[in-house]
């Protein structure tokens, strides 16, 4: 059986996401730049999962200055 990680790009309420045990926050580059934010590993429930704050944390990202390149392939 394969389990495949479950990742989430989404926005500051996703942080108190019910039953998520987070572990660490994952630094990542890309040949776009620097994605929005560190990626937040953990688990839910029995899955890995892999959060990526959509303006990083603190909303310090305006909508129209995300790199969306980077936070897909980061992803």
């Amino acid at each position: 059986v394969v389990m495949n990680k479950i990742g989430v790009i989404g926005g500051s309420g996703l942080y108190d996401i019910d039953g998520f045990e987070a572990n660490e926050w994952i630094k990542m580059t890309t040949p776009f730049g620097d994605p929005s934010d560190e990626f937040l590993t953990g688990k839910l429930e029995d899955r890995d999962l892999v959060f990526l704050p959509r303006h990083g944390r603190g909303h310090r990202i305006l909508p129209s200055e995300l790199n969306h390149l980077a936070n897909i392939w980061a992803m």
